[in-house]
């Protein structure tokens, strides 16, 4: 597993925000816009939640409520664990697998920094490993 760095995961990341008020359905057209499966909630830009993808399914819809009267104040997760940028990636990955989840917001001196999640973090490995796959299959056609 990597022992790269969460910073040069994060690197250029534009993390979605949004704050406690806004409603469940505001939420998920933002997160399929940018494409991702959670957004980090703010208050007077300190990190306060987390709502994933998982939350709308669990806490909203399946258990009656109107997406577009909840708030992300009603069904977020309430402080997150949180890692640092210069922590090692295998070790966001254990703490994510132990508690569960599939992404974590990253805070360096109390602010928000950006947000690993399992997809993004094993991008880099699974370019790594097809490249060796490929090399091994290159190699196989030439001793062949």
């Amino acid at each position: 597993m990597s022992t790269r760095p969460i910073r040069t995961i994060i690197q250029g990341q534009h993390v979605i925000t949004a704050t406690p008020d806004i409603s469940v359905t505001a939420a998920a057209v933002a997160m399929r816009s940018a494409k991702i499966g959670a957004i980090a909630i703010l208050e007077n830009e300190k990190l306060v939640g987390i709502f994933t993808e998982r939350d709308a399914l669990f806490r909203v819809l399946a258990a009656g409520r109107n997406p577009i009267t909840t708030t992300l104040g009603d069904v977020m997760t309430r402080d997150p664990q949180t890692i640092t940028p210069n922590r090692p990636l295998n070790h966001a990955l254990h703490l994510m697998h132990e508690g569960g989840y599939r992404h974590m917001p990253v805070v360096e001196n109390g602010y928000l920094v950006g947000m690993v999640s399992v997809r993004d973090a094993l991008g880099a490995e699974l370019v790594e490993f097809t490249e060796e796959l490929d090399s091994k299959e290159h190699l196989s056609e030439i001793m062949a």
